[in-house]
């Protein structure tokens, strides 16, 4: 494959701003790859810069949740992550890489994720990063970077492997505080992507009593099909009430939240009965503060709760199987990407997705 000398790349040059530069492909180094882009997912954490930079990253490409092919690769690359090989032509995604060097790094490895030097492709602000967003043409992998060889997986399920990931990091922290058996009552608040991707997650393990928790109903509808039992719309006035009535007057032993909403948030912890278990995994920006009350939600019923941010790799080699498995049973996995622009128009993908009118937004080199 012919690699050009320039390509085109999404740049977020202020809030609500998305320009198309034109950018120099480098001569690729022994310790880096050049991927050609096949397709990148819009993730929550893309439109909260999109819509006021709050991590005052611009200008900046965008695009964490991407994949795509191998073109070029320094001869010192061999190996993915797990040991897998690596040449041209294979496809790829990218995961985080920390920095090795902070204290969570040297002292405390099994919590990499909470390294606060780590590096994520697609959210590595200024113009020398230009060309490691997946937002592009093509991307360019530094030395060091943590790469997967997803060959054996279509594109678009590929899109869904770094949302995935998160999901399951959460599900392995929810274990720490939770035996998930195939009767358990778990109520997952929140039907975005993440939640579905959470809640079929749950249904893989072979839990039945999955309880989707929304104020769309067309999401709760989809969320049928991805393995709920049971929908209950959060914007009812008697929404507790009927969790109440589908675990028969107990509540659900696992709640996750995962929206953005501090107003849900909060209404999330009257779900969970006594002795049960709390995750949350809504809130990977500050969007305000949220209420509960430490006697009837917290020591009045003894909850355990946790917290899940990002990922590891293991994670991400978890969600490989996850989605194979999900494909497999049926699942209709890859419908949770429901819209698909090109580089041209990623204001307008970005629109879309704040306008919540889809699910999984995403970029793709020819729009389909």
């Amino acid at each position: 494959m012919a690699i050009p000398k320039k390509c085109k790349v999404s740049v977020l040059e202020e809030p609500r701003k998305m320009a198309i530069h034109e950018v120099t492909i480098p001569k690729i180094g022994a310790d880096e790859i050049l991927v050609k882009v096949e397709g990148c997912g819009i993730c929550g954490t893309d439109v909260h810069e999109f819509k006021g930079d709050p991590f005052k990253f611009c200008p900046i490409q965008l695009g964490h949740e991407g994949t795509g092919e191998i073109v070029a690769i320094g001869k010192n690359v061999k190996t993915d992550f797990t040991g897998k090989p690596l040449k041209v032509g294979d496809k790829i995604v990218t995961g985080l890489k920390s920095c090795g060097v902070c204290d969570t790094c040297k002292f405390h490895p099994e919590v990499a994720e909470l390294c606060n030097g780590g590096e994520i492709f697609g959210l590595l602000p200024g113009a020398k990063h230009y060309l490691n967003g997946w937002f592009g043409e093509y991307m360019k992998v530094n030395a060091g970077g943590v790469v997967f060889n997803v060959s054996d997986m279509d594109r678009d399920l590929r899109i869904l492997i770094e949302p995935a990931a998160v999901i399951v990091h959460a599900v392995e922290q929810a274990k720490q505080i939770f035996n998930f058996q195939f009767n358990s009552y778990v109520l997952v608040q929140g039907c975005g992507p993440i939640g579905l991707l959470l809640l079929a997650f749950v249904r893989c393990m072979g839990v039945r009593n999955i309880i989707a928790c929304d104020g769309d109903n067309k999401r709760l509808a989809f969320a049928k099909k991805l393995g709920a039992k049971y929908t209950v719309n959060g914007l009812d006035a008697d929404a507790i009430e009927q969790v109440m009535k589908i675990t028969g007057g107990e509540g659900a032993e696992m709640v996750f939240q995962c929206t953005g909403s501090p107003k849900a948030a909060s209404r999330a912890w009257k779900y969970v009965r006594r002795g049960g278990s709390f995750c949350e995994l809504g809130f990977f920006t500050n969007n305000g503060d949220t209420t509960y009350s430490p006697h009837l939600d917290m020591c009045n019923k003894q909850v355990k709760a946790c917290g899940s941010w990002t990922y590891q790799a293991k994670d991400w080699v978890q969600s490989f199987d996850f989605l194979k498995e999900a494909k497999e049973r049926g699942l209709p996995i890859t419908k949770l990407i429901t819209h698909k622009y090109p580089l041209a128009k990623m204001n307008e993908a970005m629109e879309m997705n704040i306008s919540m009118k889809g699910l999984k937004i995403a970029f793709t080199p020819t729009g389909k």
